[in-house]
């Protein structure tokens, strides 16, 4: 008798078929037949990663702190002769501490990369050393804003990674020792080509207003006339002059332009001889006052190149007492006692995580590439699913007594674990007070 089946059971049926994808025994099931092909790549790769992780060569890094100190004495008081900005300078003494001839002369001297050496050219070594050396600023919070805006504090970190921490340490040192020595020497040298630029600009006004000194005292001995009853007009201006060199000494000291200026004049009049008697004309007077005029220009001139000559001295010695802005060491590179790198933990988890992968992967792909009959689903792919009827499975009394010896000799290994666990904990732990205790103060990190 035929018996109609309609679709809906149909997909039914089909439903109840796929749900042993939802079970957890199925799974095991595919585990027990398909164990080799799981073990087989998670142990190869599991092992490989594991031996990455442990025979990747340690890389240390050592580093220490450079501050930028501010200048010790008020800029009100004594102002320095380099102003330019500390990044400025820092960038700068970055270029020059990281020159190649530099990086050669730490590489010979510490012996880096002896391995390298006779591989590797002098230019592949330079950029090796410099990928190696660390030179970047460490970013300061402040809470004081206003302060730093105006006079911010900067620090910058130097390191170098190595193989070797105790090298790693000892060329950090170096970089650290010339970055300082190379802000020393261009501080002081900018400040002393400060002062001998100053001084020469100095001379040459001084040099310049003694020639006008000796112009204007033979134009004034040119114009020698008589007047109020004088005969002799060089002698009073002579004596005019001498009386106003002893009114300007009482408020000038004897380097002052104005004091140098009239014992010029006093000294070329006393030198020249007298001019034959002559009438001035208004050429000459003319001549003169614009000479005067030009002295007069010249002297503040001079007064101005003075006063900064001094200030110019004042800092260039404020540069050689260290006075000045300058770095400071504030954490001196020690020598690492763990490495920065390789993360063996991560390579090792990342490697398991991999292993896993490709052997569930294998399992996956050989279970599909398999055309056993394992399941009704298989059945119903080659016979009509109303020809296969399903026999219930039958427990037998054997079956149902090794159960049950199974389970209790399962419960009493647990039991005789945990005993064992226990005594051990009894014996072996520090009591539990002490744990806690170390707990909270974190030295199980």
């Amino acid at each position: 008798m035929l018996q109609k089946v309609d679709f809906e059971d149909d997909f039914h049926t089909q439903e109840e078929d796929r749900s042993y994808l939802l079970q957890p025994g199925f799974y095991w099931a595919l585990f027990k037949r398909r164990w080799a092909y799981f073990f087989l790549p998670f142990i190869l790769i599991a092992s490989a990663g594991v031996a990455v992780a442990l025979l990747l060569p340690a890389t240390y890094s050592s580093e220490g702190k450079i501050l930028v100190q501010s200048q010790q004495i008020p800029t009100e008081l004594v102002r320095p002769t380099v102003t330019s900005a500390a990044q400025e300078r820092i960038q700068v003494i970055e270029q020059r501490t990281m020159t190649r001839d530099n990086l050669v002369a730490i590489a010979d001297k510490f012996q880096l990369f002896p391995d390298k050496r006779s591989l590797i050219s002098v230019t592949e070594l330079v950029a090796l050393i410099r990928k190696q050396a660390k030179i970047a600023p460490v970013d300061v919070q402040l809470d004081f804003r206003q302060r730093s805006r105006d006079n911010p504090t900067i620090v910058f970190a130097v390191g170098f990674e190595y193989s070797d921490p105790a090298i790693a340490a000892r060329v950090a040192n170096e970089l650290m020792t010339r970055i300082l020595n190379e802000d020393l020497r261009d501080r002081t040298s900018r400040a002393t080509d400060t002062t001998k630029f100053l001084a020469r600009e100095v001379q040459k006004l001084s040099a310049d207003n003694a020639a006008l000194d000796a112009k204007i005292a033979q134009l004034r001995l040119s114009q020698g006339k008589p007047a109020s009853g004088n005969a002799d007009q060089p002698p009073a201006l002579l004596t005019q002059l001498k009386t106003e060199l002893i009114q300007k000494g009482a408020l000038y000291s004897e380097k002052h332009p104005v004091i140098q200026s009239l014992k010029r004049q006093i000294e070329a009049m006393e030198k020249a001889a007298p001019p034959p008697p002559a009438n001035s004309d208004a050429a000459t007077s003319a001549s003169l006052e614009a000479l005067v005029a030009q002295q007069e220009a010249l002297q503040k001139n001079l007064e101005t190149a003075s006063t900064k000559l001094a200030a110019a001295r004042l800092g260039e010695n404020l540069e050689k007492d260290q006075q000045s802005e300058k770095l400071e060491i504030i954490e001196q590179p020690a020598v690492p006692q763990e490495p920065i790198k390789p993360n063996r933990p991560k390579i090792a988890a990342i490697a398991a995580v991999l292993a896993l992968m490709a052997g569930g992967g294998l399992v996956l792909v050989m279970e599909f590439a398999d055309k056993s009959i394992r399941r009704t689903s298989d059945l119903f792919a080659l016979v009509d699913n109303r020809l296969i009827v399903s026999i219930p499975y039958i427990v037998t009394a054997t079956e149902l007594r090794q159960r049950r010896r199974r389970v209790i000799l399962a419960g009493s290994v647990a039991v005789l674990l945990l005993i064992g666990v226990l005594i051990g904990a009894y014996f072996f732990m520090p009591p539990l007070d002490l744990i806690i205790a170390k707990a909270r103060v974190g030295l199980f990190r």
